[in-house]
């Protein structure tokens, strides 16, 4: 320790025992729901509005933002977390940054002016680069692998900024363009390098700990169902039955995501790559979820200019997806051929529930509680398909 309190940026143990997340990343994911809350109200805001499909690609693209700075702090963090001052300090400007994103979530998703999030998204990730260069500057075997962190990182945030200056309507074409820029950036800089280590567990239960708070925002939803139906006597029934199928549907996503350890499953930087990646559709399903439970709601009062089936959409398809994601990242390799192919199968059968008239959202929590039942009774039946 030097005499300014600042730790040489060595890279943690990834055997380290008992390895936790801290009170500072627990803090951190804190901050990010905020964003992932403005994120799903704007989306229920204009799904009720009838613009289904705009709402999903705004919606998409500030997702990103949010899941992409949490991914890179959460893995950094993983690997280098001194937790001294300076580190800290950092920390709280890429806290910081969030709150600024959070801030222009309304303006990007209903006016497509994306200034606001820029900025913030762009705070997040210099922050993260002057935590790099402090690794590059402490620990010479990763010093390679940080300078080309940086460096990347630093180009794609320029690249974003040149984009506020484009004319209007060039974002959707330019956008995703940078973000295969972003997500090549850790490929590039930890393939031709040395790998940074990583602690498997604590990054599995990093990733369970932000699904937790993402689905949590699932039973705010169910709890304003029962709010409003008690409110407004002659809906309750409807709306009771609203909030238990949600309440369901949490619950029985939150069983299957937790149904097997997943820390097996990032044992090689490709492995890794796929995990962490993968978890943006699972972490997206799930911030989805409760704006297709308000939508239900407004609909429930006549104030959604939906169809039953577009209704029935904003709930099936996030729920399935999360069952789809996590099947593919974490269930597939611990099941035999035939449980496979059954979850896959009831996971199809609620994209197909949107066409139940009148009791879609009903199906949608059978068929999730279905699920649940499957993965246990695999659980238990001998001869179980072994880890890859």
């Amino acid at each position: 320790m030097t005499t300014i309190g600042l730790r040489r940026m060595a890279p943690r143990d990834p055997a380290e025992g008992h390895r936790a997340a801290s009170p500072l990343e627990l803090l951190f994911d804190l901050v990010f729901v905020v964003a992932v809350g403005f994120a799903a109200t704007n989306l229920h805001e204009i799904e009720t509005e009838g613009h289904v499909s705009s709402a999903i690609l705004s919606y998409a693209m500030v997702f990103f933002a949010i899941w992409w700075a949490w991914l890179n702090f959460t893995w950094f963090a993983n690997s280098f977390d001194t937790d001294d001052w300076l580190y800290r300090i950092m920390t709280f400007v890429q806290m910081a940054g969030v709150l600024v994103l959070a801030a222009g979530v309304h303006a990007a998703m209903t006016e497509g002016d994306f200034t606001i999030p820029v900025i913030g998204y762009v705070v997040m990730r210099l922050a993260l680069v002057a935590q790099w260069l402090r690794v590059a500057a402490s620990s010479p075997r990763y010093r390679r692998t940080a300078l080309r962190y940086a460096v990347g990182i630093v180009i794609v945030q320029a690249l974003w900024v040149g984009m506020l200056a484009l004319p209007d309507g060039s974002m959707p074409f330019v956008a995703p363009v940078l973000v295969l820029l972003e997500v090549l950036v850790p490929p590039i800089a930890e393939g031709t390098s040395e790998t940074t280590p990583w602690h498997t567990h604590h990054i599995a239960e990093r990733y369970a700990l932000f699904t937790l708070i993402v689905l949590g925002e699932g039973l705010v939803a169910s709890a304003n169902a029962v709010i409003d139906g008690l409110a407004h006597a002659d809906h309750m029934g409807p709306l009771l039955v609203l909030a238990a199928a949600g309440l369901v549907i949490v619950a029985g996503l939150w069983w299957i995501y937790f149904s097997r350890e997943q820390h097996e499953h990032i044992r090689s930087l490709p492995t890794a790559l796929v995990f962490g990646y993968g978890h943006y559709f699972v972490f997206a399903a799930a911030g989805a979820i409760p704006a297709g439970i308000e939508v239900a709601v407004s609909a429930d009062a006549g104030e959604a200019d939906l169809s039953h089936a577009s209704v029935a959409a904003t709930i099936a398809v996030p729920v399935a997806l999360f069952v789809l994601a996590i099947w593919a990242l974490a269930l597939r390799p611990s099941l035999s051929v035939g449980w496979n192919t059954v979850v896959v199968v009831l996971a199809v059968l609620i994209l197909a529930s949107i066409g139940v008239p009148g009791a879609s959202l009903v199906a949608t929590a059978l068929l999730v509680a279905a699920i649940v039942v499957v993965l246990e009774v695999a659980e238990r039946r001998p001869g179980r398909r072994p880890l890859a």
